[in-house]
């Protein structure tokens, strides 16, 4: 599986960015992705991870209610819209295949993209 995720810039605060993560592979449908971003001199953390059919989402408690993660299966990209924008949002996003499960940890995704670069000016 190869992942290309694009879709970042510079946005104020309070704006909003759709991140896009382009997959290749068979097996997109069945894979969760999701969703991590790493803010300088700090760990990559979680963001926010869909299921293979898209029934099923989880987000970290510092996006719920302003991220909202999507896929279309037919099109193997999965998606991150992103609203009311926070400085503290500025990081490095990547978007990742997971093993299965949902889970939030770094180690439970296989294949990652390059990342794409959100910076959110006050």
């Amino acid at each position: 599986v190869q992942l290309q995720a694009s879709g970042g810039g510079l946005v104020q605060a309070g704006g909003s960015l759709r991140l896009s993560c382009a997959a290749s592979g068979r097996t997109f449908s069945r894979s969760d992705m999701g969703w991590f971003r790493q803010a300088p001199g700090k760990d990559r953390d979680f963001v926010a991870v869909i299921s293979g059919s898209g029934r099923t989402t989880d987000y970290a408690g510092s996006v719920k209610g302003r991220f909202t993660i999507s896929r279309d299966n037919a099109k193997n990209t999965v998606y991150l819209e992103m609203s009311s924008l926070k400085p503290e949002d500025t990081a490095v996003y990547y978007c990742a295949a997971g093993s299965g499960g949902m889970r939030r940890i770094v180690e439970a995704y296989n294949y990652w993209g390059q990342g794409t670069l959100v910076t959110v000016s006050s």
